[in-house]
């Protein structure tokens, strides 16, 4: 079973269920079910474990919850720190500073100024530097 939403589709209120397989989507509005992928989206990077079996974090940002972005703060190439804002997204009529999740490099900036958001869709992507 997978999340259920409201969505409007030509000026209509319809309920859409939505399940994600990896890469794969489905969803299912009035009892037709559609299978789809969406282009030039990575999906969300897992957390692996490192040599020491401790979970590594993943260097993609995601929305918690829908909302509209604000400001992005940061630029391609830029050098960001664990805990720096990445961007600014407005939710729930509250503006929330979204935080960088691993120290590296913005590779990939999935968002704008302005833009609504889903929740869990990609929005920024981080390359962590090795520590090496």
């Amino acid at each position: 079973m997978g999340e259920t939403r409201k969505i409007i589709i030509d000026g209509e209120e319809v309920e859409i269920e939505i399940e994600i397989d990896g890469d794969n989507y489905r969803a299912t509005i009035e009892g037709h079910t559609f299978d789809f992928v969406i282009p030039n989206v990575k999906s969300t990077v897992t957390r692996k474990r490192d040599s020491s079996g401790s979970r590594k974090k993943g260097g993609t940002v995601c929305a918690s919850m829908p909302g509209k972005v604000v400001t992005v703060e940061v630029n391609i190439g830029d050098l960001v720190d664990e805990g720096d804002t990445v961007l600014i997204l407005e939710a729930m009529k509250m503006q929330n500073e979204v935080a960088s999740p691993i120290r590296g490099t913005v590779r990939e900036i999935h968002c704008q100024d302005g833009m609504n958001v889903e929740a869990n869709v990609p929005l920024v992507v981080i390359e962590p530097i090795s520590e090496d």
